[in-house]
């Protein structure tokens, strides 16, 4: 995620919500062409390419080899949740690095610093959103 003037996601963690709930409309109707995801959500097949690759690694997603293959979530629907991948595809959430949700940076000013508590209030409540909203509850 981005955080500065505004709290965005980049287009990796747009376009790669766009895919995965694309995955999950189709999710047991076998494995769906990465070129019907693309032209489907208007995004380029091979910035696609390059976000499924990610999310195999992420083990959210696997690929199906042959005529009829593609991709295919690696677990149901209801058990891959938003904050699943946004963390694949923008890394750990933390609106400043002080509270980065995995490691956070050390800061000298920590023990006395009057913003942090509300940097980690924010992220607790980021977190607790993405965390809370499956591709099941999109559909």
């Amino acid at each position: 995620m981005i955080w500065g003037d505004t709290v965005k996601l980049s287009t990796k963690g747009r376009y790669g919500l766009k895919a995965m709930f694309d995955l999950a409309q189709n999710y047991g109707s076998g494995p769906v062409p990465l070129n019907n995801i693309a032209q489907r959500n208007s995004i380029s097949e091979h910035y696609l390419e390059q976000l499924i690759a990610v999310l195999r690694k992420s083990n959210l997603v696997k690929s199906v080899r042959g005529a009829q293959g593609g991709y295919i979530l690696n677990r149901p629907p209801a058990t891959i949740t938003v904050g699943d991948i946004i963390r694949a595809l923008e890394g750990p959430i933390a609106p400043v690095e002080c509270v980065n949700e995995e490691e956070p940076e050390p800061c000298d000013n920590a023990e006395f610093c009057i913003t942090r508590t509300v940097w980690a209030k924010v992220r607790d409540s980021v977190t607790e959103v993405l965390d809370s909203i499956t591709l099941q509850d999109m559909l």
